[in-house]
């Protein structure tokens, strides 16, 4: 068995997952998975360069980890960058910093190859063969990937909650005509992601990520954030609409005291909700499944 870390940074968050990994069947026993809400892409849509003050946080977060990985006795790593850096001028300040803290280089990978280890990490304990659509609902960008045992189609498109929200979003609770915008631009994203990807082919819809395990936890009543019953939970269309009602209807204060709610996504889970229950309207999916198990599993998977 080889221990392997595995490091994924977005648009909003940046996690971490250490594991055993098995280097013939690719199998992992996961030792220790936690996340930090950093914002990284911060203004990203707006200046096309990471802030100062999100970098600090960024690499706040990376001397955490960077503990966390000494102390497993970590033999290998792998960080990857997606949508923010991507998009980001000065992405260069960014990679000198995490090679100082972590002594490897982040790799910035493209829209395809995110979601092709999104779609890995999700589908790796999911039992039969059917064709199944991930959807990884990020900070910038939400992919799109289709496929059974492999990935037969992907596309990234510049949807994602922090994206949404600080382009549209200047109202508490958010207006209607803020809502429209938002919505009209993911719309206009989906027909983008049809283009390459056949959206309304797959029998099983898989949702990824912050938004969508929130909306899971709230849809379930928890009463604190419970990634075990959140994992390969499903969740009706018609509940997660009442959701996004709820939710777009609630002020900050009212959507930080929901118990499941990170305190960095209250400002964006109504901007990442309705991504969600645009896309089960788009493809008509009776209901989603949630997995906990993402990008950082196939990330994982592939150093294995």
């Amino acid at each position: 068995m080889t221990r392997v870390a595995a490091v994924d940074c977005g648009t909003n968050s940046i996690r971490l997952l250490v594991a055993e990994a098995d280097p013939t069947s690719g199998e992992l026993v996961e030792l220790d998975r936690r996340m930090i809400i950093v914002r990284l892409g911060q203004g990203v849509d707006r200046t096309g360069r990471l802030a100062p003050e999100a970098l600090e946080r960024t690499f706040a977060a990376c001397r955490e980890y960077a503990a966390v990985i000494a102390e497993h006795g970590v033999e290998r790593v792998r960080f990857v960058a997606t949508s923010a850096t991507r998009d980001a001028e000065n992405r260069a300040d960014f990679v000198r910093g995490v090679v100082d803290i972590l002594g490897v280089e982040p790799e910035v990978i493209t829209g395809d190859q995110e979601a092709e280890l999104s779609f890995t990490g999700a589908t790796g304990q999911l039992p039969g063969h059917e064709e199944r659509l991930v959807v990884d609902i990020g900070g910038g960008s939400t992919e799109f990937v289709i496929g059974r045992d492999r990935v037969e189609a992907a596309r990234s498109v510049d949807i994602g909650c922090v994206r949404l929200t600080e382009r549209h979003v200047r109202s508490d609770p958010p207006s209607a005509a803020e809502l429209a915008a938002v919505r009209a631009d993911v719309e206009a994203a989906l027909d983008l992601a049809e283009e390459t990807v056949p959206l309304r082919g797959a029998r099983t819809l898989v949702g990824l990520a912050g938004s969508v395990a929130t909306v899971a936890g709230i849809a379930l009543g928890l009463d604190a954030y419970d990634s075990k019953a959140i994992h390969h939970s499903r969740i009706s269309r018609a509940t997660v609409a009442g959701i996004v009602r709820e939710l777009a209807a609630a002020t900050h204060d009212e959507r930080a005291a929901i118990p499941v709610m990170h305190p960095g996504r209250v400002d964006v889970i109504v901007s990442g909700a309705l991504v969600l229950l645009a896309i089960m309207e788009r493809i008509g999916a009776d209901e989603v499944v949630v997995s906990e198990h993402d990008i950082l599993d196939g990330i994982a998977a592939s150093i294995a």
